[in-house]
């Protein structure tokens, strides 16, 4: 099926993705525009990538353009550099011959794909009917052999062939399309929603490096939450995150994770820096406190080495499900333990806390956890006030926590001669409740 071209606004269109199309049809190739970029310019938005499938293949474009390169194993493209922008150039691939043969999985995932095939071919093999639509720029012309654009125009997400199928072809496909649930927000077709449901737990076949990939898709793109909303609503979330999934029938993991993901989200909308560690130091804060506590009850490590040893273990499980690379995990580890350092406010424990690379990131994890309805004493406005406040009242709210803390230890004492307030290995309970 053609449509006409005011459908396209090609003032949107990338001049070097236009580039790389003139080029391979020079050279005697077919190409066209096509996925999201199309999908986007229909609903009348500006691309930020834009993708390219040609019959060409990848040796062949490799040739075409000196700055680019192959990249990928289980189906090899080419990205095509032009400074900061990259375009991406794929071969048309063809049908699989044999669901079970030595490129597949036992439960039937592609692991080898570098079939190539025909234009028609490689449209049925798309995974959405929103991301088959092709646009030829020198024709002015777009082909859309799977109903494409009436799903875009019906806002509707759809597998092209049997959602069963397409997801244990590629399990990752059921994170794209909640992924594009939550960032366009389509509705998913009831009978993908089904095969979601049913066959969630494919996506323990994935790599967990390329589950880490996903994840940053989902929650540092500027949608977090809206993500978060549909991972729960397709009952997903706990395939990724089993602990964290776990702690929420017992802890405020839910208002944890769904407040550290609207941080992310107002940051990243008004262009400022965030990380994923913060948002796995939300997701798994409550399996880490409890990890502890079993620790220091069970082997009767104190404080510091219960507080390394769970988070070792926390994070060692979480590997298994998605993998996260070491810089994050410092980051993550950082956040946890400031937060049983935050509590001392008294000599120039404050100050040297201030100077910490992550004091800000604790602080800031402080604040959720009593906006998830942690108690802490006040400590957030504590530290609200200690950041702004004149060294002459600082020295005051110093000197004000230091009594504070001597009658603490005093009542302390008191009641260690009767056993009570204690661990198993004497150390004070925490001001605050994890």
């Amino acid at each position: 099926m053609n449509e006409p071209l005011s459908l396209i606004e090609e003032s949107k269109i990338s001049v070097n993705a236009l580039k790389v199309v003139s080029r391979l049809l020079e050279h005697g190739h077919q190409a066209y525009l096509v996925g999201g970029c199309i999908r986007d310019l229909i609903l009348g938005n500006v691309p930020k990538d834009f993708d390219v499938a040609t019959d060409a293949h990848p040796e062949e474009v490799r040739e075409l353009f000196r700055n680019s390169r192959i990249v990928g194993k289980r189906f090899k493209i080419v990205h095509v550099r032009f400074g900061r922008e990259i375009v991406e150039v794929t071969t048309f691939r063809a049908p699989h011959t044999d669901k079970y043969d030595e490129t597949h999985s036992e439960s039937g995932r592609t692991l080898v794909d570098n079939n190539y095939g025909t234009f028609k071919e490689d449209v049925f093999r798309r995974d959405f009917t929103m991301n088959a639509v092709y646009y030829q720029p020198e024709a002015h012309e777009i082909t859309d052999l799977a109903n494409g654009v009436d799903d875009i125009r019906a806002r509707t997400i759809r597998t092209i062939g049997n959602p069963e199928d397409r997801c244990r072809e590629d399990p990752v496909r059921m994170l794209r399309a909640l992924r594009f649930e939550a960032k366009l927000g389509f509705d998913i077709a009831v009978d993908l929603a089904e095969a979601v449901q049913s066959f969630g737990y494919l996506i323990q076949d994935i790599p967990p490096a390329r589950l880490f990939e996903e994840v940053l898709k989902l929650f540092m793109s500027g949608y977090g939450e809206a993500a978060f909303n549909s991972l729960l609503q397709h009952d997903m979330y706990g395939w990724l995150f089993p602990d964290s999934k776990r702690s929420m029938t017992t802890h405020a993991t839910e208002a944890v994770v769904r407040l550290a993901l609207q941080s992310t989200d107002n940051r990243i909308a008004i262009d400022k820096p965030v990380t994923p560690a913060f948002i796995y130091a939300a997701m798994l804060w409550y399996p880490f406190t409890e990890e502890k506590q079993r620790i220091e009850k069970e082997e009767g490590l104190p404080h510091v080495a219960a507080s390394h040893e769970a988070a070792n273990n926390v994070l060692a499980k979480q590997q298994l499900f998605t993998s996260i690379p070491r810089r994050f995990t410092g980051t993550v580890r950082d956040i946890w333990f400031l937060q049983y350092r935050l509590p001392a406010r008294f000599g120039n424990k404050p100050d040297v806390l201030l100077d910490h690379k992550r004091f800000r990131a604790a602080y800031d994890f402080l604040l959720l956890r009593e906006g998830a309805g942690e108690k802490t004493d006040n400590l957030g406005d504590w530290w609200t006030e200690y950041q702004e406040a004149s060294e002459s009242r600082k020295a005051e709210m110093k000197q004000s926590s230091g009594k504070k803390k001597r009658g603490r230890n005093r009542n302390r004492k008191r009641k260690r001669r009767s056993g009570s307030d204690t661990n198993t290995v004497g150390t004070p309970t925490p001001s605050w409740n994890p």
